[in-house]
């Protein structure tokens, strides 16, 4: 049976008289991954932020296993864009200060285990005692997956974590991601400006309209089994239905429900399902959307 773990009610952030967003309202249950896709000023940081506790809303409130957040815990771990890494330490020190924030009792022996159970589940336990500066930036990365990992969060909050790394890095460690989650049952809230990378992580994708007044305005059931891989996802016909049904909404009717004309309570759709989807040729350049929330 599924857990209700988040529960997102009428949030909102204005500066001055500006509305950012308003009328929020989705939930996240335990053990799920939920990608949120939209256009530079929706206002997707900002939300994440304030999950997090590190942003305050203007109107609303999050609350977490039925306890409002309004300021950081370590049951939430959070990755950024940039992996925040202090270059001092080496990879074992930087998870470790992590791990001994959250168990302040645990001896030396019982930090060294719970970091070396996460490096190795991304792939770097050879680079265990190299610092930062030895490191590339994919490796980098999965050291701050392994880091938030580490403290078993209840819940996970990812801002665009691969956006930076090249293709190819970017695919190895959304499958390393993959295979984390499966493993732990990871609750997972994501910001991504891939489409396609949403259509592979993702159990349901949030779209946000434009800004001002932005809302979610459609929640995406991803359809497709939950053993999907990278290499064999566009075999699959729901691939190709989803993928249009994301991309027309970015390109077309996510402008058209700006300024507050999204609904207050998004509607869930199941474009997967749609046997009638027709399969459109699209420009590459339309599934990735290079911009800041």
């Amino acid at each position: 049976m599924s857990i209700e773990l988040v529960q997102v009610q009428g949030l909102a952030k204005r500066y001055g008289d500006a509305t950012v967003f308003d009328h929020v309202n989705f939930t996240l249950t335990e053990g799920e991954f939920v990608c949120i896709i939209g256009h530079s000023g929706c206002g997707k940081t900002t939300i994440l932020n304030v999950l997090a506790g590190l942003e305050q809303a203007s109107e609303g409130h999050v609350f977490m296993a039925k306890r409002e957040v309004n300021a950081p815990g370590l049951e939430r771990g959070v990755v950024f864009q940039g992996h925040a890494l202090m270059p001092w330490l080496t990879v074992r020190q930087n998870i470790a200060f992590a791990v001994r924030s959250k168990w302040p009792a645990w001896k030396r022996a019982e930090i060294d285990a719970q970091v070396e159970k996460y490096v190795a589940l991304v792939g770097l336990t050879p680079a265990l005692d190299k610092k930062p500066s030895q490191l590339s930036g994919g490796m980098k990365q999965r050291v701050g997956i392994a880091r938030a990992f580490a403290i078993e969060p209840r819940m996970l909050l990812l801002d665009e974590p691969f956006g930076a790394l090249d293709a190819l890095t970017r695919g190895t460690i959304q499958d390393e991601l993959l295979k984390i989650c499966a493993a732990t049952r990871q609750t997972v809230f994501m910001i991504t400006h891939d489409v396609d990378e949403a259509i592979l992580l993702a159990d349901r994708i949030l779209l946000m309209a434009n800004g001002p007044q932005a809302r979610v305005a459609e929640i995406v059931v991803n359809t497709m089994t939950r053993d999907r891989q990278r290499a064999t996802l566009h075999h699959d016909p729901q691939f190709y239905r989803i993928r249009n049904h994301l991309v027309d909404f970015l390109v077309e009717r996510s402008a058209t429900l700006s300024h507050g004309r999204a609904p207050e309570q998004p509607p869930e759709v199941r474009p997967g399902l749609t046997q009638t989807a027709e399969v459109i040729p699209l420009d590459p350049s339309l599934t990735t959307l290079r911009s800041q929330a």
